[in-house]
């Protein structure tokens, strides 16, 4: 993965103007697929499953109690 990042860096910072908002647009998806990685691993292996699950039960039951 470090590698990866590296790699999309140095070829970012090697392009001159041409190609510049696809490339920072490439660097912000990349970003965020990070943050998601980490949300998700935090999710599922660490104290966040149950929290997530809390928080689903919170929003439905709020959604339920306004709909009926």
């Amino acid at each position: 993965m470090r590698k990866r990042i590296v790699r999309i860096s140095t070829w970012y910072f090697t392009l001159g103007e041409s190609g510049q908002a696809t490339t920072e647009y490439a660097l912000v998806l990349l970003g965020a697929a990070v943050v998601a990685l980490l949300v998700v691993s935090w999710a599922t292996s660490g104290g966040g499953g149950g929290k997530v699950g809390r928080l689903f039960d919170r929003i439905i039951d709020e959604i339920t109690s306004r709909i009926g």
